[in-house]
């Protein structure tokens, strides 16, 4: 299932050009996910206090389409697309109206607070992927 989350492009986002610079997209997906996991009703601070854990980038694959602009009304699009034991894969997109402006496949893996591999725990697990009903 897609999650949108709105976002407006500042003057802060922008290059000399009046263009997104290109790292700020990596911020804009950060949030669109965010946002994705906060509705799926995943709790990372209670994750990290009651369990120790963190969610962490481990990989980001990314295509810069197009342009976004100064004051651009934009969509995050985050659909999950894969989950293992101890990671999951999501596709996002950053959207203006019906044109992808850019696309990236962010894979997020599950850490003890001291940054060694772990397990995602099963509850979290059930609100990435629900059974299909």
């Amino acid at each position: 299932m897609r999650h949108d989350f709105p976002i407006r492009v500042y003057y802060e986002d922008t290059d000399l050009a009046g263009i997104v610079y290109y790292a700020n997209y990596l911020k804009f997906i950060e949030r669109g996910r965010s946002e994705w996991v906060r509705d799926l009703g995943v709790d990372q601070v209670a994750l990290k206090r009651d369990q120790g854990l963190v969610f962490a980038v481990r990989r980001v694959e990314a295509d810069y389409l197009k342009p976004a602009k100064f004051d651009d009304e934009l969509t995050v699009t985050t659909e999950l697309v894969a989950e293992t034991g101890a990671r999951f894969i999501v596709e996002q997109g950053v959207w203006r109206g019906g044109e992808k402006l850019f696309a990236a496949t962010v894979t997020i893996v599950c850490l003890t607070e001291a940054g060694a591999a772990a397990r995602l725990p099963a509850e979290v697990r059930r609100k990435l992927a629900p059974p299909l009903h």
